[in-house]
């Protein structure tokens, strides 16, 4: 009774923070301006459903009635599914309910607003695809062309991310995949496989009930929003899958170890070329190291996964681009866009309001169990891998590099705390289920999200 009495008022709590989040930007009070230092304006700049990246507009489409299936069977009958299925057909059903789920979202929008266009717009990747002719020039200059206001500076999305965020759509490009459909299908696939990568790690770490428990809750959780068109998705995804190999490596037998800690490492290493704010991702592979079974454990993974962590730093060394030169710009580049017009008054706190959109008041449910101490023992590894992606995600914050968007953009971390809904209690997992989906459904039907 005490445990439910707590995820009432965090879940209420949230709600609240919501609502003020969603209330302040219209207050053209005395006192409000004066506390966001700025003026309801400048909150509003390019997030006009602050704090939401996008635009009010009541909107169904093809994809309501699928979404509306898919959400409503999820919660009906995902949970006793997931409990009878063989394990291995586990992961795999999640995935393809999560790829499905996040489709269907994104087709409330359509198909051209909603998927194909939306990583054609003047800012996104593809936009700077067709200017690179020499891929080994355009590494050696990269660091040069990231500060704004010059003849041949990169495009935002691209100036504001590692050399492997545009290498991945120039090599889809250069295989005949152009243009945004299959840049989305890349998205969409890899952003949602992260659902899986997330009940194995679970699995690994603290059990099949775990797993099994948190696979509806990834399944549709409310990121799928973002992460169908976005390539946050797809950073996700590849993060999720070097923390699962990290959780197995620490788990496994000797020679297992030693080809997972591996391959999380190249994963993890790739990743931080891709989003520099993916550094923030040692947090949860911390978390996963701590949750091993002994040191020996934790240094056999340890050690493969750091050498070929440097083993990707080293290749893009030897190609000409330093990773910490592209940090040191790219906060520079920052300052010089609308970054300088948001009042970190306002997205100090209201960053966390759009995280409570895009994991439900379910998923804030379970993180208030995750502070439990009653609850750990037995299955400390998904408590610890939840209190690691929250701090990535405070961290974030502290670092004032995330005035907005964070919706989409803190994805790498926000996926893994929607696995905090298996630490609900049972009877009450189908409820707060229920209330992550049609969160979800709201949200994608009274907003056009940018992403």
């Amino acid at each position: 009774m005490k445990s439910a009495r707590r995820e009432i008022v965090a879940a209420v709590l949230a709600v609240v923070l919501v609502a003020a989040a969603f209330a302040v930007p219209h207050l053209n009070l005395g006192i409000v301006t004066p506390l966001i230092n700025s003026t309801p304006r400048q909150v509003q700049m390019f997030a006009e459903a602050a704090p939401i990246f996008g635009w009010w507009d009541a909107h169904v489409g093809w994809g309501t009635i699928p979404a509306i299936a898919i959400g409503l069977g999820t919660t009906l009958w995902g949970p006793a599914v997931a409990r009878r299925l063989p394990w291995r057909a586990v992961p795999l059903v999640t995935w393809a309910t999560a790829c499905a789920w996040a489709f269907a979202l994104a087709m409330v929008d359509g198909w051209s607003l909603g998927f194909a266009r939306r990583l054609e717009t003047s800012n996104e990747y593809l936009r700077q695809v067709p200017s690179v002719t020499d891929i080994p020039y355009a590494l050696r200059s990269f660091s040069s062309r990231i500060l704004d206001f010059q003849p041949d500076s990169w495009i935002t999305h691209v100036s504001g991310h590692p050399p492997g965020a545009l290498l991945t759509f120039v090599w889809l490009d250069r295989i005949g995949l152009s243009g945004g459909a299959w840049a989305g299908l890349l998205c969409l696939l890899v952003g949602s496989s992260a659902s899986a990568a997330i009940v194995v790690a679970l699995r690994a770490l603290s059990g099949a009930e775990i797993a099994r428990s948190a696979a509806p809750f990834v399944a549709v959780a409310p990121t799928a929003i973002w992460i169908a068109v976005s390539a946050d998705g797809y950073f996700a995804g590849v993060a999720a899958w070097g923390l699962a190999l990290l959780a197995l490596a620490v788990r496994g037998t000797t020679r297992l170890s030693l080809l997972a800690g591996a391959g999380a490492g190249l994963l993890l290493g790739w990743g931080i070329f891709l989003n520099y704010g993916l550094g923030l991702i040692a947090l949860p592979a911390v978390a996963v190291l701590i949750a091993a079974k002994d040191v020996r454990s934790a240094l056999r993974a340890l050690v493969p996964a750091v050498v070929a962590a440097l083993a990707v730093v080293g290749v893009f060394a030897l190609a000409g681009f330093w990773w910490f030169d592209g940090y040191v710009l790219v906060q520079e580049r920052y300052w010089q866009g609308i970054a300088k017009n948001r009042p970190f008054q306002y997205w100090a706190w209201a960053n966390f309001a759009s995280v409570v959109c895009a994991v439900g008041l379910g998923t804030v449910a379970g993180v208030s169990r995750a502070f439990d101490l009653k609850l750990v023992k037995g299955r400390s590894g998904v408590h610890l891998l939840i209190l690691g992606a929250l701090l990535a995600t405070v961290c974030a914050d502290l670092s004032m590099l995330s005035k907005a968007e964070v919706e989409r953009i803190w994805l790498p971390y926000t996926i893994w705390l929607t696995a905090a809904g298996a630490l609900l209690p049972p009877r009450s997992q189908r409820w707060w289920l229920g209330l992550n989906v049609i969160g979800a459904l709201a949200l994608n039907h009274l907003i056009l999200t940018n992403w």
